[in-house]
C-alpha cells in the first residue's frame, strides 16, 4: 500500500512538473533558512552551559538606582572580594579576575626572544579558585596549585603550541609586556567558542600588584570595567536571597551617599552573552529579543513556503476531481485519499530537505563568518540537528499538505465524474487571498525592519560623537619609561602628513573605562554618581577636535592639579551653566588625592559607544596612564599611497623606541565601527532573510498567476476577440493582487512599527521611524508583484485568440 501511495504521488508530481518545481524551490529555501537559523540559535543559547555549575554561577554587577535604565557596571571595586569572603563564608566559590590590561607577550627561553601580540580579551589575571567555577580540561599541571604563586601562568593548547611548538612548555617562561617573567605551570584545552570568558593566557592574580597595577586595592569608590567578580551559590540559597543580603553589605563598606544610590545584583552566567546592558571578555553579545526574532522569522519563512503549496494545490484541485471520483468509486475511503495526498507532500518535503541540506552546507562558511559562530558541514549530522530536521519535515508535511488533502478528498464522486466541480468556491478563494495577504505581510514586515535597521546603522556611522573621528591613526603604547614618550612623539611629529598627535589612556569612546567617585568643592560627602577618568595630554583636545565651551584647556606648563570636565558633569552637579564650575575644586575618591581645579568645560563627547548614554567625565594629564598614541593625519597630499608610506614610517620610529614589542595600529573610524559589529551582522542576516521571504512569495504568486492564466485561456480569447487590449488583460491579472498587497501593507505597518520600536528602545541614541519607510516598502512590494505578474499576464495577452478559443 505504501509503495502504491508513493508511486502514485511520484506520477502526479511529474505530471505537474512546473508547479512541483515552484513548490520544491519554496520549501527548499524555507527549510534551509530554518536549518541555518536553528544552528545559529543553538550556538547563541549554549553560551557557558558547558560549565557544571552554570545554573548556580553569577557575576556581580551594579547599577545606579536613579538611572537603572542606563545599563549595568560590571567593574567591581578591588576590595569587594575580600569583604564578600569575610561576610559570606557560606558562599561556595568566589573569584576575582581582571582582563584587558595587557596584550604583549614574549617567549624568553630562546637565545632570540619571539614577540607575540594577543588581543587583550584573551589574557587575564585570575585566582586559583577560578578553576572551581569554570570547567577546563587539563592537559598538564594541577588546577589547585597552578596559579597559587606569583609569576605563574596557565596556557591554552593553542597558545602553548603557538609559542613553543612541539616542545613541552611546562617550566618554560613567557614575559608579559617585556616586564615580568611568568613560568608555565599548566596547559588546558582551548576554551570553547561558546564561552564568555575565552581566556587563553591565565596569569596568577597574585602577580597583579607587583606587576605594576597598584591603584585602587583599598578604594571602594573606584572600579575598572575589566575587573569582575564571579560567585557560585550553594543549592539552598537563591539569587534573590543573596541580592537582599547585598543591600546591607553595600551600606557597611561604602560611603553613605554611594550606598544610597548603588545597587548590586547577580547576573546569571548563562545570561551574560544575551545581556546587552553589560560587556564581557568574548567581546560580543546577542540579545534574547534578537535570538527569538531569528526563530520567528525562520518559522514565518517556512510558513510562506507552505502557503505556496496550499494555494497551488487548492487552485489545481479541479484538475484532479475526476481522479478523486474514480478512486472513490473503486472503494477508496476519505482517509486513504488523505494519506495519498499527504504522501505527495511528504515526497516534496523529502526532496526539499535533501536540497536544503546541500544549500545549508554550502552556505555555512558564509553564515558562520557573518554571525561569528562556529559551524561547519559536519554540524549538520549532529543528532540534535537530525532530530530537529525530522520534526521540521513532519511539521512541514502536515502544515502544507493537510488542508489540500481534506479539500481534494472531500469531493463527491458523482459530481467529480460528471465534471460538475467548478473552480474553487468563495471560501477557498477567500482563504487563498488571505494566505497571499499573510505572505506579503510577513515579507513587508521584514522589508520595513530592514529599512529601519539600515537607517539606524547609517546613524551609527554618521552620528556626531562630539569629536573628529576621521583620518586619525591610533598606535599602542606598551611602556612609558623616561624619554620614550618624548622621543617617539618628537620623531613622528616631523613626518609629512602629520597634523597633530597626542597621548591618552584610550580613544575618546572606549568600552573599557576607569570609573571613580568624586567630591565637589567642600561637600561633606561624595557625589551620588560615578565619573569616567580620561587621562590625556594637552594635545588630546586638538588631535580629536574636542570643543571647548567654557574656560580653557590645561597647558603643558600647568600643574597636574588642573582638570577639564564635560557638560554631563556640569548637569549631574545641578549647575545651570558651564561657567559656574570654573575654578571650583573636585577631589577624586580613593587614597589621599589632592583637590583638582576645574579650568575648562568641553562639549559632551560619547565616552562609550552609542549603545550607552554619555557619562560625566574628567580629562586630566597622567603620564603613567597613557596607553594610546593618536595621530591626526592630513589627507590633502598623496592620498592612500602617502598614508601607507606614513604608517610604515611610524612603525619604523615606533620599533626603534620599542624593539621588544609588536607594533599595532588602527584607524579610529574602524575602531568605532567595531562597536557595532553585532548589529551589522544581524542587519546583514535580516536583509538576506527579507530577500528570501520576498523570493518565496513571488514564487507562489507566479504559480497562482500561471494557473489563473491557464484556466482562463478561453475567457481571455473571447475578451481579445471583443477588442480587449493588452493593458486590459494585464490589469485583469494584476489589479486584484495589488489590492491584496496594499491590504498586506496596512497589516504589516503597525506590526513592523511596534517590533522595530521595541528594538530601537535598546539604544539611547536612535532614529525616528518615519512615514516614508512604509511608503517605500509598499512601492517596492507593488513593483516586485507587478514584475512577477507581468510575465504570465503578458504571455496570456499575446496568445492568438483563435488558439485560446480552441483550448479545452
Amino acid at each position: 500500500m505504501l509503495k502504491n501511495y508513493f508511486t502514485t504521488a511520484l506520477r502526479a508530481l511529474r505530471r505537474n512538473w512546473n508547479y512541483t518545481v515552484i513548490n520544491v524551490l519554496g520549501l527548499t529555501f524555507g527549510l534551509a533558512c530554518c536549518l541555518i537559523l536553528f544552528l545559529a540559535i543553538r550556538h547563541e543559547l549554549s553560551y557557558d552551559r558547558h560549565n557544571a555549575n552554570a545554573d548556580r554561577t553569577y557575576r556581580l554587577v551594579s547599577y545606579n538606582k536613579k538611572s537603572e535604565d542606563e545599563g549595568r557596571n560590571v567593574g567591581i571595586p578591588m576590595p569587594a572580594l575580600a569583604a564578600l569572603r569575610n561576610d559570606f563564608p557560606e558562599l561556595k566559590h568566589q573569584v576575582t579576575m581582571a582582563y584587558g590590561l595587557y596584550d604583549g607577550l614574549v617567549k624568553v627561553n630562546d637565545k632570540k626572544a619571539s614577540k607575540f601580540q594577543e588581543h587583550g580579551g584573551v589574557i587575564a589575571f585570575i585566582e586559583p579558585e577560578y578553576f572551581r567555577i569554570f570547567d577546563y580540561q587539563w592537559k598538564a599541571g594541577n588546577p589547585q596549585t597552578a596559579l597559587k604563586n606569583p609569576n605563574t601562568v596557565v596556557l591554552s593548547e593553542a597558545i602553548a603550541h603557538k609559542y613553543f611548538g612541539d616542545v613541552d612548555p611546562m617550566g618554560k617562561s613567557i614575559r608579559v609586556e617585556n616586564k615580568v617573567d611568568f613560568t608555565v605551570t599548566g596547559i588546558v584545552q582551548n576554551p570553547p567558542a561558546t564561552s564568555s570568558v575565552p581566556f587563553d593566557v591565565l596569569l596568577s592574580f597574585a602577580s597583579l600588584k607587583q606587576y605594576g597595577v597598584n591603584g585602587g586595592w583599598d578604594d571602594w569608590g573606584a572600579s575598572y570595567s575589566g575587573a569582575h567578580i564571579y560567585l557560585t551559590l550553594p543549592n539552598q540559597v537563591t539569587s534573590a536571597q543573596m541580592e537582599a543580603q547585598l543591600v546591607p553589605f553595600v551600606k557597611k563598606y561604602m560611603q553613605p551617599e554611594q550606598a544610597n544610590e548603588l545597587q548590586y545584583e547577580l547576573q546569571p552566567l548563562t545570561s551574560i552573552h544575551s545581556d546587552t546592558r553589560t560587556e564581557n571578555a568574548a567581546g560580543r553579545t546577542v540579545s534574547k529579543q534578537m535570538i527569538w526574532a531569528m526563530a520567528l522569522i525562520g518559522l514565518f519563512i517556512l510558513f510562506t513556503a507552505c502557503i505556496n503549496f496550499i494555494n497551488l494545490a487548492t487552485a489545481q484541485a479541479i484538475r484532479r476531481a475526476k481522479e478523486v471520483g474514480v478512486r472513490k468509486v473503486l472503494g477508496s475511503s476519505r482517509m486513504q485519499l488523505v494519506r495519498q495526498f499527504l504522501s505527495e507532500t511528504g515526497l516534496l518535503t523529502l526532496l526539499a530537505i535533501v536540497l536544503a541540506f546541500g544549500i545549508a552546507s554550502q552556505s555555512l562558511p558564509y553564515v558562520s563568518e557573518l554571525l561569528d559562530i562556529k559551524a561547519t558541514a559536519l554540524t549538520l549530522i549532529d543528532p540534535t540537528v537530525i532530530g530537529f530536521v525530522i520534526i521540521l519535515a513532519l511539521l512541514t508535511t502536515l502544515l502544507a499538505g493537510f488542508y489540500p488533502a481534506l479539500v481534494l478528498s472531500g469531493y463527491q464522486p458523482v459530481q467529480a465524474l460528471r465534471s460538475k466541480i467548478r473552480m474553487a468556491g468563495s471560501s477557498q478563494l477567500t482563504l487563498r487571498r488571505s494566505l497571499i495577504v499573510f505572505q506579503f505581510a510577513i515579507s513587508q514586515i521584514l522589508v520595513i525592519g530592514t529599512i529601519i535597521a539600515y537607517s539606524q546603522m547609517n546613524y551609527f556611522r554618521s552620528a556626531d560623537l562630539g569629536y573628529n573621528k576621521d583620518a586619525v591613526l591610533t598606535v599602542n603604547i606598551p611602556e612609558r619609561k623616561p624619554g620614550q614618550l618624548e622621543q617617539l612623539k618628537s620623531e613622528i611629529a616631523q613626518l609629512p602628513n602629520v597634523k597633530a598627535l597626542s597621548y591618552g589612556i584610550s580613544i575618546p569612546s572606549a568600552d573599557g573605562n576607569w570609573w571613580t567617585g568624586i567630591r565637589y568643592e567642600n561637600a561633606d560627602k561624595d557625589a551620588d554618581f560615578g565619573v569616567i577618568m580620561r587621562y590625556a595630554d594637552t594635545a588630546y583636545f586638538s588631535t580629536y577636535g574636542l570643543k571647548l565651551i567654557a574656560g580653557r584647556m590645561y597647558q603643558p606648563g600647568d600643574t597636574a592639579r588642573d582638570i577639564v570636565v564635560n557638560e554631563s558633569m556640569v548637569k549631574k552637579l545641578g549647575l545651570r551653566s558651564p561657567q559656574q564650575i570654573l575654578g571650583k575644586s573636585i577631589t577624586i575618591a580613593g587614597g589621599n588625592n589632592p583637590k583638582k581645579q576645574v579650568v575648562g568645560v568641553v562639549h559632551d563627547f560619547n565616552t562609550f559607544s552609542l549603545h550607552q548614554q554619555t557619562n560625566p567625565c574628567i580629562l586630566a594629564p597622567r603620564r603613567s596612564a597613557y596607553h594610546t598614541l593618536g595621530i591626526k593625519l592630513s589627507t590633502q597630499q598623496g592620498g592612500t599611497e602617502a598614508i601607507s608610506r606614513l604608517i610604515r614610517q611610524v612603525e619604523t620610529n615606533w620599533t626603534a623606541v620599542y624593539p621588544d614589542f609588536v607594533f599595532q595600529y588602527q584607524f579610529l573610524d574602524q575602531q568605532l565601527a567595531d562597536f557595532y559589529k553585532g548589529e551589522e551582522r544581524f542587519f546583514s542576516l535580516f536583509r538576506l532573510l527579507a530577500g528570501i521571504a520576498i523570493f518565496i512569495g513571488c514564487l507562489g504568486l507566479y504559480g497562482v498567476v500561471a494557473f489563473m492564466a491557464e484556466s482562463r485561456t478561453k475567457e481571455i480569447g473571447i475578451r481579445k476577440t471583443l477588442g480587449a487590449s493588452t493593458a486590459h488583460i494585464f490589469s485583469l491579472f494584476s489589479v486584484d493582487f495589488i489590492k491584496l498587497i496594499i491590504v498586506a501593507l496596512v497589516i504589516a505597518s503597525p506590526a513592523a512599527w511596534y517590533i522595530m520600536t521595541k528594538w530601537l528602545a535598546d539604544f539611547p541614541y536612535k532614529i525616528d521611524i518615519e512615514w516614508w519607510m512604509f511608503v517605500l516598502t509598499g512601492v517596492l512590494a507593488v513593483g516586485i508583484a507587478l514584475i512577477t505578474v507581468s510575465f504570465q499576464s503578458l504571455k496570456a495577452a499575446f496568445i492568438n485568440p483563435v488558439k485560446s478559443l480552441r483550448s479545452e
